[in-house]
């Protein structure tokens, strides 16, 4: 477990946000990262019913690495696309989730197999170049 702290304290960035590469981020954690306040945080929880994260025996917010690219679309379509809170929300619902992810390159790989298959890929590619 220390090591994972260290690791996550060394900086180890996933997905290109800067955040630490763990399972579960705190409110205060995804507010750093995202640059959006735990209060708005918690708003948006309210407007958008899917982005209800864990929660931990003592009741505190668990944030996926998922959800935290979802907080940045939102953003990204609530403050430099200007939508309304109503139309984030209808453009999210009509491209869905995963859609709306990859046409903002935020996408988000759930399958470890396929993200490990294309590094495979990859290298196979690089070790024929050599």
């Amino acid at each position: 477990m220390a090591n994972r702290k260290m690791e996550a304290s060394a900086g180890g960035a996933a997905g290109g946000t800067g955040a630490p590469d763990k399972r579960y981020y705190r409110i205060g954690e995804v507010s750093k990262i995202t640059d959006v306040k735990p209060y708005v945080l918690r708003y948006w929880e309210s407007e958008f019913r899917w982005m209800a994260p864990q929660k931990s025996r003592s009741k505190q917010r668990l944030y996926r690495r998922r959800d935290i690219d979802m907080i940045l679309l939102i953003k990204k379509l609530l403050y430099e696309q200007r939508f309304t809170i109503a139309g984030a929300r209808r453009k999210l619902r009509d491209l869905g989730a995963n859609r709306a992810l990859e046409s903002t390159g935020l996408a988000v790989e759930t399958d470890h197999r396929s993200r490990y298959r294309k590094i495979r890929e990859e290298l196979v590619a690089i070790r024929a170049q050599l």
